[in-house]
C-alpha cells in the first residue's frame, strides 16, 4: 500500500510539471513558463524535505523503541546501547539534512532554470 502511494505521488508530481511546461510553451510566455518552472521546483523542494522527515521521524522512533526494549531485557548494557543509538539517531538526522541542502539548491542555485533561460533568451 505504501510503494502504490508513493508512485501515486511521484506520477502526480511529474503530470503537474509536464502540464506546466506544455502549458508555457503553447502559450509562448517565456517568463510564465519560467516563473511556473521556479513554482513547481519549489513544490518539488518542499515535498522532498516533508517526506524525508517524515522518513526519519519514523526510523527514529523504531531505533529508540528498540534501544528501549533492549535496555528493559537486559538494564546492565544501557551504556552501550544509549551510545549505539545516539549514533543511529546522529546518521538518520543526516539523511533529513542531506534532503533539505538538495531541495535548498534546487530553490536558490538550480542550474536547470540557468539552462532554461539561456537557451529561451531570457539572460539577453
Amino acid at each position: 500500500m505504501k510503494r502504490k502511494i508513493g508512485f501515486l505521488t511521484t506520477l502526480m508530481v511529474f503530470g503537474s510539471t509536464c502540464a506546466a511546461f506544455a502549458q508555457g510553451a503553447a502559450s509562448g510566455d517565456v517568463k510564465s513558463s519560467a516563473v511556473s518552472f521556479f513554482l513547481y521546483s519549489a513544490i518539488a523542494a518542499g515535498l522532498a524535505v516533508a517526506i524525508a522527515a517524515h522518513g526519519c521521524g519514523i526510523g527514529q522512533g523504531m531505533a529508540v523503541k528498540g534501544a528501549v526494549e533492549g535496555i528493559a531485557r537486559n538494564p546492565e548494557s544501557s551504556g552501550k546501547v544509549t551510545v549505539t543509538m545516539l549514533i543511529g539517531l546522529a546518521m538518520i538526522e543526516s539523511l533529513t539534512i542531506y534532503a533539505l541542502v538538495v531541495s535548498l539548491i534546487l530553490i536558490y542555485a538550480n542550474p536547470v532554470s540557468k539552462l532554461i533561460q539561456t537557451f529561451v533568451g531570457l539572460s539577453k
